[in-house]
């Protein structure tokens, strides 16, 4: 069973195809997201527990629960193949995330927002050394992670390679590089190499991708934060494909 935390992340999951066992309320709190989460529960006849603050505190991991936790299934995750198919059935050429040993369950959950809202098909991402899917990850997600097709592979560099069988371009980002992350084409089948926060992406990886793109930065700092430079990276593929 997993935990879902936070008056968005519990929406979502109630508008979702998970199963839900049963929603933890804090005594007192209100609202019209308190109001929709109770009305969307009742519709899925899920039972509510009322509970003082002190218990909800001591049930939460992510420490922003807003007075609402869910006891709901594991995430049903896919394999990269099963991405590549429903950007298919969508008639839409594939546009994949991939994380490189993503380690802050905030940049995770974050990256997922952001690929979720800017129309990515699924986001893959490292069994080994890098965030897992945690209540932490769900709640930075807002509830993304409820409708973004995930996957969990044990071999990055396996994966792009299958990735590339299936006619899908690699484009890593990485520092060093001129190539602007806006002088590539993503129209096509395209999938986005975000690596760790503070080592990039593995030599292994960089050297798998079909193009390396940076982002122009003015001032005295080395780098985006992850989660920020996945976002830019991620509008430009939807912009160019809207």
């Amino acid at each position: 069973m997993a935990k879902v935390e936070g008056r968005n992340s519990v929406i979502e999951l109630l508008k979702g195809k998970r199963k839900v066992n049963k929603i933890y309320l804090q005594k007192g709190i209100n609202g019209n997201r308190v109001k929709k989460i109770i009305n969307l529960a009742k519709k899925k006849k899920i039972n509510i527990d009322k509970i003082s603050k002190n218990k909800i505190n001591q049930m939460a991991t992510s420490y922003a629960h807003q007075g609402i936790i869910a006891d709901a299934e594991n995430i049903q995750l896919v394999s990269p193949e099963e991405i590549v198919d429903y950007a298919k059935t969508k008639d839409e050429p594939p546009f994949i995330v991939i994380l490189d040993q993503i380690q802050d369950p905030q940049n995770f959950g974050s990256i997922i927002r952001s690929a979720y809202a800017a129309g990515a098909h699924g986001l893959i991402f490292q069994d080994r050394r890098a965030a897992d899917i945690t209540p932490v990850v769900l709640k930075a997600s807002a509830g993304a992670s409820e409708h973004l097709m995930l996957s969990k592979v044990s071999n990055i560099n396996y994966t792009i390679d299958k990735l590339k069988d299936l006619g899908v371009w690699i484009t890593g980002t990485d520092l060093n590089t001129n190539k602007s992350y806006n002088e590539v084409d993503y129209k096509g089948s395209t999938a986005i190499v975000i690596g760790n926060e503070g080592k990039g992406m593995r030599r292994l990886v960089r050297e798998n991708c079909d193009f390396l793109v940076s982002i122009p930065i003015k001032g005295d700092l080395d780098s985006l934060n992850a989660s920020v430079a996945a976002g830019v990276i991620f509008y430009e593929v939807l912009s160019q494909r809207t």
